[in-house]
């Protein structure tokens, strides 16, 4: 079973995988792990670009930004991923996107 914080997190990505189709992008993915890292969700959005979303949870404000959270190595590890799910799948001719959503209570 999943720790609590673990647990909060997974509820996070469903309520912003909830809102995201509400605004009518499509979920494609989610939780998808490639080698070099994780994507939480992977969506298309309604203008058909792929995008590959971040999710961050954030309780109270000591815990920081969820953009302070993303350090170069972790932004290109996240940009690997998103090329390698991209890679061999449909074409995606309106580009890849990576997105930050924070999700606060």
């Amino acid at each position: 079973m999943p720790d609590p914080r673990h647990r909060l997190g997974l509820l996070a990505e469903d309520a912003c995988a909830a809102w995201l189709t509400s605004i009518g992008w499509t979920v494609l993915e989610r939780r998808w792990r490639s080698g070099s890292g994780e994507l939480d969700l992977v969506c298309r959005d309604p203008c058909e670009v792929l995008v590959g979303v971040e999710v961050k949870l954030r309780r109270t404000p000591r815990a920081g930004s969820a953009a302070e959270s993303l350090d170069r190595r972790r932004l290109a590890r996240l940009r690997v991923s998103l090329a390698r799910y991209a890679d061999g799948r449909r074409s995606y001719d309106n580009g890849l996107r990576l997105d930050l959503v924070t999700v606060t209570p």
